[in-house]
């Protein structure tokens, strides 16, 4: 977004710092982040964008423990990996854009962008997918299971994307369509996201995004608010 470069440079993120600080005193003690946030933002003078950063970045000691976890390496993963598709691509797609990214408390990589409905493929969408495959190859696994939601437009089109890179690839590729992605994958284990309410409730999970990030483009601007 065209303020980005001004909310999010040293001075600000020295005031989010603060901010953050603020917020987590208020969950710690039970208050709901919205509000915490709204309060907090309120008083900073946060923007929207700033607001959704912290949001997206902080969670409850107790939160951060239970992700913490569940949390697998690379060296734990084997057999079936679980992803959640448009959530992984996504900020792959924003990482390879130069796009806003937040280094989160519970140490995943999350992006500002707001879906709604709606997506659409993108220069960098092909290399968001081969990254993923490349990552994939060094893990001992056998499947790659991608989970897209099928009330957002034009993930049919992301779906043969997906087929066609990661065909001849060292593990069997699947790819579903369905409504209830979320609920899929909180029932699973060995889950890639980085959405917080699955990471909560899902058996385990691998943060393949901070990883693919780490290897790739260690040099890559990220605003630490872990």
């Amino acid at each position: 977004m065209p303020n980005d470069e001004r909310e999010f440079n040293g001075e600000s993120i020295a005031v989010l710092k603060k901010a953050q600080q603020d917020i987590l005193y208020l969950i710690e003690r039970g208050y709901p982040i919205k509000g915490a946030s709204t309060f907090v933002g309120n008083h900073y003078l946060l923007s929207e964008r700033q607001r959704l950063a912290l949001v997206r970045a902080t969670a409850t000691r107790k939160i951060i423990d239970l992700r913490q976890g569940k949390r697998l390496n690379k060296n734990q993963l084997s057999g079936r990996v679980v992803i959640d598709g448009l959530n992984t691509i996504i900020t792959l797609e924003v990482a390879l854009s130069y796009g806003t990214l937040v280094k989160c408390m519970d140490g995943t990589i999350r992006d500002l962008a707001g879906l709604r409905g709606t997506y659409r493929i993108i220069d960098e969408t092909a290399v968001a997918i081969q990254l993923i495959g490349e990552h994939l190859i060094n893990l001992n696994i056998n499947e790659a299971a991608f989970y897209l939601d099928a009330p957002v437009s034009n993930t049919g089109r992301l779906k043969a994307l997906i087929y066609e890179l990661l065909n001849g690839y060292p593990f069997k590729v699947d790819v579903e369509i369905i409504n209830n992605v979320d609920v899929i994958l909180e029932g699973s284990n060995q889950v890639v996201t980085s959405d917080a309410i699955i990471l909560n409730k899902c058996s385990s999970w691998y943060n393949l995004t901070a990883n693919i990030l780490e290897d790739n483009f260690p040099d890559i601007p990220i605003i630490d608010l872990s």
